[in-house]
């Protein structure tokens, strides 16, 4: 990305005013020579693009399974630096993070807690983000707040120093590297029953705090002939921005109360937790809304193909006995993560071609 001059208080104090804009508004902010260059919205994700994640997703897991196969994934990127600045809980997003920087050779640095930080003396996020970008090539984020990688990415690219941001997930609001794993997993879930086009793929619990979910519907504006089954408690329905999404894009969407009733008709059941974390009262544990939950009965209920997915961490929304069906796809999906964000990085870092090549 070009050097930019040194940004002004009054330049930074235009960040409310950006962020107001309509998300379709911003995409080219977040690009660099007509690439991507900060990964913040799953809506900067185009078919061509997810297709070609997916090939290389699939290059590197081939290339990783041989020694002399990783030791030329590993030199590729041993000269570059990045920070794992995860201060939300998370257990797969920084494990996939953190082994597909290693796979691919990056030095990696983390801070788990702003508790660990100078944030706990008072120090700005934005200040601390700075400091981040003095010593690293690139930050991936994961906090609470909604719309923080954002501003992140927004502070940085007026520096001196605009290293790449990547949205690890920011409060109840986007998700933008789960759902391209999802994305790639439900590919290779479909290779045999002729892809991930025409699918009819329902999404089951906390629809309207979930950002797994949301991020995913975005996505769907790059496949043809889907139908989405949003499956809820009317408190936990999805929230109207993503319906008035899939309506813009004319994607046919039907909304439910009935678990059972959808099971036999859809290929794909993505579970999800309820976001407790979110509530802004007290929560009641024993509100586990088991009418939302898939028990082993259901497996007869399904077609053969359907696959279950869940971005875990999962409570009691699938039944453990469950995993032993073939059709339970959310291990296979967590792993999924890893590749494809291998890919990711590989593709900011602009190494893509190298890997390419070994398979030409």
């Amino acid at each position: 990305m070009e050097q930019y001059a040194e940004p002004t208080q009054q330049e930074f104090e235009g960040w409310e005013e950006f962020y107001s804009k309509l998300v379709d508004e911003k995409l080219d902010f977040f690009q660099s020579e007509g690439r991507l260059f900060d990964v913040i919205f799953a809506q900067q994700f185009e078919r061509g693009f997810l297709d070609l994640l997916c090939n290389l997703a699939d290059m590197i897991r081939v290339l990783a399974e041989t020694g002399m196969g990783l030791k030329k994934l590993r030199n590729l990127l041993p000269h570059k630096r990045v920070m794992l600045y995860f201060v939300q809980p998370s257990t797969r997003t920084f494990l996939s993070f953190q082994n597909a920087c290693h796979i691919l050779g990056l030095n990696v640095s983390e801070i788990r807690s702003t508790q660990t930080s100078s944030e706990v003396k008072g120090e700005s996020p934005e200040d601390t983000i700075r400091t981040f970008a003095s010593y690293v090539n690139l930050i991936i984020s994961r906090h609470s707040e909604a719309g923080f990688a954002e501003k992140m990415a927004w502070v940085l690219n007026q520096t001196e120093r605009p290293v790449p941001v990547i949205n690890g997930g920011s409060g109840p609001d986007q998700h933008p590297t789960q759902a391209i794993l999802d994305i790639y997993t439900l590919e290779r879930e479909f290779r045999n029953v002729g892809g991930l086009d025409g699918k009819k793929i329902a999404m089951v619990g906390d629809l309207r705090r979930g950002r797994t979910v949301r991020s995913l519907s975005y996505l769907m504006k790059n496949y043809k002939d889907n139908t989405l089954y949003f499956v809820s408690p009317d408190v936990f329905k999805m929230k109207d921005d993503i319906k008035n999404f899939l309506n813009k894009y004319s994607i046919p969407f039907i909304e439910t109360d009935d678990f059972e009733s959808i099971m036999p008709e859809v290929d794909a059941i993505y579970m999800t937790r309820i976001q407790n974390e979110y509530s802004e009262g007290p929560s009641s544990e024993a509100e586990t809304y088991p009418e939302f939950h898939f028990k082993t009965k259901h497996l007869s209920m399904i077609q053969p193909h359907c696959a279950i997915l869940h971005p875990l961490p999962r409570r009691y929304e699938i039944d453990v006995v469950v995993d032993k069906d073939p059709r339970a796809a959310y291990w296979r999906q967590e792993r999924c993560g890893m590749w494809i964000r291998a890919a990711l990085i590989a593709h900011i870092f602009r190494v893509e071609e190298e890997i390419f090549r070994e398979f030409s």
